[in-house]
């Protein structure tokens, strides 16, 4: 009787640990109701291959390359963001950053295919982009660059703290940039393709 009543409550042990875990597991993945931060394109899914389009055009011969950013789209940011930044890498060549624009007003919630190559591009009004200094020297995006290989390129949305980040200059580098941003951040959203 003694055992079978010590396997009992061995059992109820388990089923409340079960039960307890299952219940919080929702509330850890969806905080407060809110949905998860998450970063989008239309123009390919995730761990997908970009379209030639925007691929860069320095030293290529394929006509479909216009090394035009892709049409970029976030949504479920912390509450207590005053502006967004992005910032696009290409994981295989050392994290190599091909692309930075930041002070993006807190009411966008996107990028349109093919941001102005500007310190301060016409869309999103108020963004300013770093210059890209590498295979081309140019402000703003500078696309996938890897003719002979497959590389992985990451773009990464921050909501920030601050609505500008006032001391990124016209000289600012890539890095700098990268970890100004990185300071500021209350929360990111990635987005991953090949090309």
């Amino acid at each position: 009787m003694t055992i079978k009543r010590a396997a009992s409550y061995a059992l109820l042990a388990a089923l409340t640990v079960t039960s307890s875990v299952a219940t919080a597991a929702p509330s850890s993945a969806n905080t407060a109701g809110h949905a998860a931060f998450a970063l989008t394109s239309a123009a390919f899914t995730e761990g997908g291959t970009i379209p030639k389009v925007h691929e860069c055009t320095s030293g290529g011969n394929d006509p479909r390359q216009h090394n035009e950013s892709p049409p970029l789209t976030w949504a479920g940011a912390p509450t207590a963001a005053r502006s967004y930044a992005l910032v696009m890498r290409d994981l295989d060549n050392n994290n190599l950053i091909h692309w930075v624009i930041y002070d993006i007003p807190v009411s966008v919630t996107s990028l349109p295919q093919n941001v102005d190559h500007a310190y301060r591009p016409t869309v999103p009004s108020g963004a300013r982009q770093v210059y890209y200094r590498g295979s081309a020297s140019l402000y703003g995006y500078q696309g996938p660059c890897s003719p002979r290989t497959v590389n992985t390129y990451e773009f990464v949305v921050y909501a920030l703290n601050r609505a500008s980040l006032t001391e990124l200059t016209t000289s600012s580098s890539t890095q700098t940039a990268a970890r100004v941003i990185a300071n500021a951040s209350l929360g990111s959203a990635r987005l991953t393709g090949e090309s």
